[in-house]
């Protein structure tokens, strides 16, 4: 289901599912990030659902915390990302050791042609404080790969998705996918 006009980067509280016909294949991903061909096809088989609580803290600073679940009953990853460009070290049952820094950004500040492309430029007032309405987010983990993403949404046949484009690159390889997700509920 797409996303309703109030589902917004400044609020992305909710579930969503990830919608495996509108999406890349992750596998290859996956593959260069290390992790194994039996994980690789149980989430390949799996429905993979975000469940999303956006808040902001004392201190001003937006967090998006996600725990992600997968039916057949593998655990998903967690992503509690705070929107301030701090980097974070994080372990994590599929990935491994990870450090990540989160921050707004203005789709005109990405420098990636394949990040950049086809998001909707929601209202202003949706998004950062400086009047961001994107998300990026890099990863970088003890494995030797990177991963940039770039959060928000875009109009895919027809229909406005929250989608996130990822650029992963290990040594001189790197592959581009995009994800869909579909609206569940708030």
């Amino acid at each position: 289901m797409a996303a309703p006009p109030e589902v917004t980067i400044k609020d992305l509280t909710g579930t969503f599912v990830m919608n495996k016909t509108l999406s890349d294949d992750p596998d290859p991903v996956l593959a260069l990030q290390g992790v194994g061909w039996l994980t690789r096809k149980a989430i390949g088989l799996a429905t993979v659902y975000l469940h999303v609580k956006q808040y902001t803290d004392e201190a001003g600073v937006v967090h998006i915390d996600i725990d992600q679940t997968a039916t057949g009953g593998l655990k998903g990853t967690s992503e509690l990302r705070a929107l301030d460009w701090v980097e974070r070290p994080h372990s994590d049952h599929i990935f491994g050791q990870l450090n990540g820094k989160t921050r707004w950004i203005k789709i005109e500040d990405v420098d990636d042609d394949f990040l950049n492309q086809g998001f909707l430029e929601d209202d202003a007032e949706n998004g950062g404080p400086a009047g961001e309405r994107h998300v990026e987010s890099l990863v970088v983990s003890d494995k030797g790969w990177t991963a940039r993403q770039i959060w928000g949404f875009a109009t895919v046949e027809g229909e406005r998705y929250y989608i996130r484009r990822i650029v992963v690159s290990k040594g001189d390889k790197s592959i581009k996918i995009r994800l869909v997700y579909n609206w569940q509920k708030k």
